[in-house]
């Protein structure tokens, strides 16, 4: 399964190739924006705005309340999935016993 993750536009990196930096909770990386830059606006005019980013595309704009949000239940998604796996290994040395 895919998904995207809210992430904020903090620089423009490549405006001719339509690239920018964009902040996904603490990590930066390079994604392209020609899906959120709308006719009348540069790049420029988006930096600080948050993105829905997949696969290296940012796909839509998202408003900072609901970035947040999305944020906060995946993080909570992520300390599930490890709590998952603690048990997945624990009833894996159980078996092996």
């Amino acid at each position: 399964m895919c998904l995207g993750v809210p992430g904020q536009i903090i620089s423009i990196s490549d405006e001719a190739n339509h690239m920018a930096m964009v902040d996904v909770s603490g990590v930066q990386r390079e994604v392209n924006i020609m899906c959120v830059v709308e006719a009348d606006k540069t790049p420029q005019d988006i930096i600080g705005e948050w993105v829905l980013v997949h696969v290296g595309f940012a796909m839509s704009h998202l408003d900072e309340k609901e970035a947040q949000r999305t944020l906060a239940l995946l993080a909570e998604l992520g300390e599930f999935q490890e709590e998952l796996d603690q048990m997945q290994q624990g009833a894996t040395a159980e078996e092996q016993l």
